[in-house]
Parts: C-alpha cells; structure tokens; sequence
C-alpha cells in the first residue's frame, strides 16, 4: 500500500520512525488531534465528503484541513496499517444526545501483543485523545479528562467522567466493518437533514490544556483555568477566525456557507 508517511509526519509532527507499541500509537494519536481540526465545513459548502484515499491525502495533509469522524479516522487507520499497526475500523453509535444515533461514527481498534486498544482521532469533543485498552471499568485520565470503557447492551460503551457522574458518550461493537458500511454511514450522517453534521457548522481544535469549541457563531476555548466564549461575526470575517483560531483555510466565500441558525 502506498502512502505518503513523510508529508504525513511533516504535517502531524510525528516521528516517522519508531516501534510498534503503546507509546508510539499514542504518540501518532496525539500529533494528528493536535495538528488536524474536527470540522465538517465541505457538508456546509454543499461538497459532500469524499472517502477515496486520493481526496484525504489531498484535503487533510496537502491543503492542511480537518474534517469529521469517517475523514480523520479513515486517514489514520491507513497511517497505522501502512506502518504495520494491526488496526481495523469499528463502527460506533452516539449516546452524548441521549438516544443512541445508528453507527454514524467511525473509530479504529488496534492489536498489540495480544491486547486490543480503542482509538479515535476523530471524536471532537469528549472523545480519548490516547488509546483506551479494551477492558471495562479501567479508567483513563489524560488531557483533563477520565474516561472508561463499560459493558452495556449494544456492546462496550465509552464514557466520560464529569463533575463525579459517568456519561455516556458513545457505543460499539466488534462486528467486522465493511468498506460498503462506512459508505452508508457516511452518506447518512453528511446528507441526511436531520444529522446534526448538516444543519450545523461545527469546529473544534484540540490542545494538551484543553480545546477551542466551534457552534455556529458560538466560539468557546477552554485552556487551562482560563475559558473564552466569542460571537463570531455573520459576515466575511467569520472565515478570518475560522484561519486564525482553527487553522481552517477555506477556498470559498463566506456567502457560500449554507446558513445556520445564531
């Protein structure tokens, strides 16, 4: 399999070399959170999202965009596999809502001497910015959060710990994930009018001390101690603080956003 691991490495800042453990997966999970948005600006452009391995090389490593859950996961389980990882897609239900969504978001699951790990560079808000071992009632704590991984009724369920209750963040199951799975999950979340992905302009950019949040013309960032809730502008400039706190470089005018509710 071809892949361009140097431009990818140069993009993420992740070592290109290294061994086949923990440390390095979290290592490569971590350099493409920090370095790749989680955005879904191409659904509010009208483009669609486009999967072919060509199109995520070009939009997310060579013209420096984000993109959402089947983009930055796709993109790194292609990583993980090319250096010789043995990783596989899973496919996910979202809980953070309350009723679970149908398997709309894609994740990867990774074997290493012979214990498998959850890996998500592609959750955006409370998702595991390290790998999670698959065991249940282990506790994660990293970046400012605790997560955990539970036994439930639609298979194991990630969660997360706030203010000392456990939430429900997200569902999955080991069925294999075929190539024509993710296609439909894909299509659905990007296209459907009642996905949350089509009638919302959602960013988020992620730091070691925290994130800045992106909803609509809501910009919160959170770093630290220290938290920040901007109005964004419904004009041209809008794109200005897209660049400037996102790192999100449209080639459109802002006339050409679908509109969205303030």
């Amino acid at each position: 399999m071809d892949f361009p691991i140097q431009e990818y490495c140069e993009r993420t800042g992740a070592p290109q070399d290294g061994p086949l453990n923990v440390e390095r997966l979290e290592e490569l999970q971590r350099a493409q959170i920090y370095a790749m948005p989680f955005e879904n600006f191409d659904i509010q452009l009208g483009r669609g999202i486009d999967l072919t391995p060509d199109h995520l090389v070009d939009k997310l490593i060579r013209h420096r965009r984000g993109g959402y859950c089947f983009e930055l996961n796709g993109l790194f389980l292609r990583v993980l596999r090319y250096l010789g990882f043995e990783a596989r897609a899973a496919l996910a239900r979202v809980h953070v809502r309350g009723d679970p969504t149908g398997r709309g978001h894609q994740l990867s699951l990774v074997s290493i001497a012979d214990r498998d790990w959850v890996v998500d560079v592609g959750f955006g808000g409370p998702g595991p910015r390290k790998p999670i071992l698959l065991e249940h009632n282990v506790e994660s704590r990293h970046d400012g959060r605790v997560l955990r991984l539970t036994q439930h009724e639609l298979g194991h369920m990630l969660q997360q710990k706030v203010d000392g209750t456990w939430n429900d963040v997200y569902s999955f199951d080991l069925t294999p994930v075929l190539a024509n799975d993710i296609a439909y999950g894909n299509h659905f979340t990007s296209t459907h009018p009642s996905s949350f992905f089509t009638t919302s302009r959602v960013a988020v950019r992620a730091y070691p001390d925290g994130q800045s949040t992106l909803f609509n013309f809501r910009c919160a960032t959170s770093r630290g101690d220290n938290d920040e809730v901007e109005e964004l502008p419904n004009d041209e400039c809008y794109l200005s603080i897209l660049r400037e706190r996102f790192g999100i470089e449209l080639d459109s005018s802002y006339e050409d956003l679908a509109s969205v509710e303030a």
